[in-house]
Order: C-alpha cells, then structure tokens, then sequence
C-alpha cells in the first residue's frame, strides 16, 4: 500500500468510526485543527500528581512516607486494573490469563522489594515523632488492597479461621464480611465492638466493598483459573505462576512490610511498641496468624499447616 493508497484507507477508517455515533467527520477534522500539541506534561497530570504530598509536620522523612505510600496505591491500582481485565475476559484461554497474572506478579514483586525505601530510608528520630501526627490513621485502611484481595480468591478464603465453618455461599455478603480475616485487627468479638480505625474504615468503604464481593465472587483469579482447559489446569508452569502470586502477597511482601515495622515500631527503642491506629498490629500481620491463602488447593498440605511458619 502506497502513502496516497494508506492516506485513503484512514479516512475511510476515521469516516466509518464517527458515524458509528452519529458524529460529522467534519467537524472532527476541523476540531484536530485547532488543538494543541499533547505534552508529556498535560498526557502524565505532571504537576496534578506532583501536588499531592501533603505534609502534617516539619520533618523531612515524612515526605518520603507519603509518597512511597501513594506510589503503593498507584501499583495497587495498576494490579486492579490488570484483574479486571481477567476477570471480564470472556471465554479466557491460558495464554491470556498467564500473561495477565505475570503482570500482577511482578508488580507485587516490586512492592515487595521496594521495602528497602522504607526499612532504611528513613530517620528513625523523625519517623517516631511524624508518625504520631499519623494516628489513628493506618495503612490498614487500604481500600484497594482490599479489593485486590476480593479479586484474587473465593471470599471463604478471606475469612477469619476460626469462623470458616459457619460461612458457605449460601452465607449473606453482610454476614460473611463481619467476619473478615482483618476484623480481628479491631474488632473485640466476645462484645462486638469494633475500634475507632475499623469503624471509621467501614463507614467510608463498606458499600463499595460489599457490592466488590458480590461482583467478584464467581470472576475472581481463583474461579478463571478454574475456567482454563482441565489439562492446563494442570500444568506445572502454570500452577508455579498462581503459587508464586499467592506466596508472595500472603507471605513475602507482608513479612517486609511486618519486618518494616518491627524497626521503627519495636525495635528501634523509641516508641512504645503501638501501631497508630490501635491494632494488635503483630498477630495481624504475621501469616501463620492470617492464614490468608489465596489457592489453598494448589499446595500440599504440610504446606498449608506450616503456611508463614519459616518466617
């Protein structure tokens, strides 16, 4: 095809494309006319994005704080974004879901990596006075973690243990989240009481979450994975893939962010050993006490029994 040939076949293209919505492609042409060059700039929201760090006190690290956390909910918006295109993929084949779980995993890797920004990245001194400022916010109020969490598996997986006998899927949405694996981070369950930093979580994100369990419940990882051919189902290649996912988001990245932590919070001499939003923040973090396994089939089961334990 010729450049006069190709110069013909995309207006055809551009012609078809606005009268598929009733638009003059006149008027389309005249527009491209007058608008201005796309910078990297105005295309990244340079500026917007560079504008959002918001300190609470005068100490420098702070600034490091903030923005490590808010390049953590980028990624976690990215893994998002590549769950829902599994998840929304009719008729998947392996190909396609192996390429997307890829993705989420070495984004995951990276989170888990980039702990080092935190570990010792930071002044001990100053850390131990901002983040006073910080209660009784917490990194637990993650909403999109969350969510990727409601993505990744069957809800029965993300309950509490000690309550998986009383939840099947005939068990209500409402019922099934009280009784979430992170409800024991703030929630007495012998009165019902639930703190000041899960109460105020619940009352900004519940909705959205209820409605995100409901909608993930049969389009989670897990439930496409079972979608695939039986045979690929069983490849080892494959199965190592949804291990290494599940291993790294339940025990790898949170024994970096738990062992983080341990330095500033208990190690460190400084402080009183207290999480800034109240909760038992060691048996919460720690996998052995979660028990949070995405794919609990695809490990054997002194695997399972042992889950974290190494750590």
């Amino acid at each position: 095809m010729n450049e006069i040939e190709n110069s013909e076949y995309l207006l055809r293209e551009i012609e078809l494309k606005y009268q598929a919505i009733n638009q003059k492609t006149e008027t389309q042409l005249e527009g491209l006319l007058w608008s201005k060059p796309i910078t990297y700039w105005d295309y990244i929201q340079t500026d917007a994005l560079l504008n959002i760090q918001t300190q609470r006190t005068t100490l420098p690290d702070e600034m490091v704080f903030i923005m490590y956390h808010q390049v953590n909910e980028l990624i976690f918006k990215m893994i998002l974004w590549e769950m829902k295109q599994i998840s929304y993929c009719e008729n998947i084949d392996t190909v396609f879901f192996t390429e997307r779980l890829m993705r989420i995993s070495r984004y995951f890797d990276m989170l888990t990596t980039s702990f080092s920004i935190m570990e010792d990245g930071m002044d001990v001194d100053q850390y131990m006075k901002f983040r006073n400022t910080l209660t009784p916010a917490s990194g637990f109020q993650s909403a999109q973690y969350r969510l990727i969490e409601f993505s990744s598996t069957d809800l029965i997986n993300l309950i509490d243990h000690r309550f998986r006998d009383s939840i099947d899927r005939s068990t209500s949405y409402d019922f099934a989240f009280e009784h979430l694996y992170w409800q024991a981070a703030g929630k007495d369950y012998h009165t019902g009481k639930k703190s000041y930093l899960l109460d105020e979580f619940e009352k900004k994100y519940k909705k959205l979450f209820l409605n995100h369990m409901e909608e993930y419940n049969t389009i989670n990882i897990w439930q496409k994975f079972k979608q695939l051919p039986e045979l690929d189902q069983k490849n080892p290649e494959l199965i190592q893939a949804m291990r290494h996912y599940d291993h790294t988001v339940n025990i790898t990245w949170v024994m970096q962010h738990l062992n983080t932590a341990k330095k500033y919070i208990d190690g460190s001499g400084k402080g009183d050993g207290e999480a800034t939003g109240g909760s038992d923040w060691k048996k919460y973090m720690h996998p052995k006490y979660q028990r949070r396994i995405f794919f609990p089939e695809l490990w054997s089961e002194h695997e399972l029994k042992n889950w974290g334990a190494e750590m």
